[in-house]
């Protein structure tokens, strides 16, 4: 475990003081039903070295700062800043960073935005936590999505409160006063959170959005803002991304889902993307999964980058040959980074038949029109 914090630690520090995500999607066509881990082969093809600058999701940002880390020996730099999905997914528009991070998939209104087609590749899933700090309280308090809905819209004020009283008989909850910790920068953790609070809470009113006008509450940016707010409020709850809340080492809830209560284990948040509904752009969602044993706040995350990036992004032959590997790495071998145990990032890797999708899709990139070698 010390040697897993130590890596989050490292690609995390670099997020700190910096915004996160947001976007949305909506999905439809064909199911993806394989649960086994995408191949990860470490023989790949040689990487082709440059250097690539990215933007976006702090979500997904110890992702590509290991992976910038593991490429750097091999001449390939990446240069990864954790604005935020929605300031990443500008970037790109303005063709001023080769490729976004986005956790929700691209809307209609993103694309058309481009400067050119676009394609959007899943990475990796990982599972937003109810982190909590309240001594005495261990990981594994039970809440549902009414009661969740509950605390965040501010009407539900005290641990001890009789709704979390009912679904932890027998625990002695203290009546501390509950300090809500959300995001107040656009985020798309927010809107995978509360598109979540929307399919399962019938009294959520704030609906589902990357920004939400939030009652009360503590507003910090990023989920490095709100990891160390919670840390520093005896009674605080957030909601934050499972490598920041292993990092701070954090209490988190067991989430019920059906009629199990459920922890965001690497194991449970893959079983959130089995059988899920993958559409001609792969814009896939995993919020909410009805698949037994699945923790049900699970988001996916992104890499999105122009079709062609040499005519609608401006970049070099050089630049967009560095690009294709970089995705051949990322569907690849860098899928072997992540899982449980060792010094593995705390994110689900793709099922196989999602990176074989990836993967024929980057046959799409091209360079001014001509196939990229």
């Amino acid at each position: 475990m010390t040697k897993i914090i130590t890596t989050i630690a490292v690609a995390v520090a670099a997020t700190v003081g910096l915004a996160a995500c947001g976007s949305s999607s909506s999905s439809s066509s064909t199911t993806s039903s394989s649960s086994a881990p995408a191949s990860t082969s470490t023989s790949a093809a040689k990487t082709t070295g440059g250097t690539l600058n990215g933007a976006g999701s702090t979500f997904a940002a110890p992702i590509y700062q290991q992976w910038g880390s593991n490429l750097k020996s091999q001449g390939l730099t990446i240069n990864y800043n954790p604005v935020g999905s929605g300031t990443g997914v500008a970037d790109l528009q303005t063709a001023t960073v080769d490729f976004a991070g986005s956790d929700p998939a691209l809307l209609p209104a993103d694309k058309k935005a481009m400067k050119g087609p676009v394609l959007q590749f899943p990475v990796a899933f990982g599972a937003i936590t109810v982190s909590y700090n309240l001594p005495g309280v261990k990981t594994g308090l039970k809440l549902d999505g009414p009661t969740i809905g509950g605390i965040f819209s501010g009407q539900i004020k005290t641990w001890n409160d009789p709704a979390i009283k009912a679904l932890n008989p027998g625990m002695n909850l203290p009546s501390t006063s509950i300090t809500v910790v959300h995001r107040s920068d656009s985020s798309g953790t927010t809107n995978g959170f509360t598109t979540y609070l929307t399919k399962v809470d019938p009294a959520w009113k704030l609906g589902a959005s990357k920004l939400i006008k939030w009652p009360g509450g503590t507003g910090a940016s990023g989920n490095s803002g709100v990891a160390a707010a919670v840390k520093a409020t005896a009674g605080a709850v957030g909601y934050v991304e499972q490598a920041y809340a292993l990092v701070n080492g954090f209490t988190y809830a067991a989430v019920k889902n059906g009629s199990s209560y459920v922890l965001p284990t690497i194991a449970n948040t893959s079983l959130a993307a089995t059988g899920v509904a993958v559409p001609a752009d792969l814009g896939i969602s995993t919020i909410d999964s009805k698949t037994a044993g699945a923790y049900p706040i699970v988001s996916q995350t992104f890499i999105d980058t122009y079709e062609d990036p040499c005519k609608d992004g401006g970049a070099s032959s050089g630049t967009a040959a560095a690009l294709k590997s970089f995705l051949s790495y990322a569907f690849g071998a860098g899928q072997a980074t992540l899982g449980s145990g060792g010094s593995k990032l705390p994110y689900a890797p793709l099922t196989a038949p999602l990176a074989a999708k990836d993967n024929a899709q980057l046959a799409k990139l091209t360079c001014n029109g001509s196939p990229i070698s």
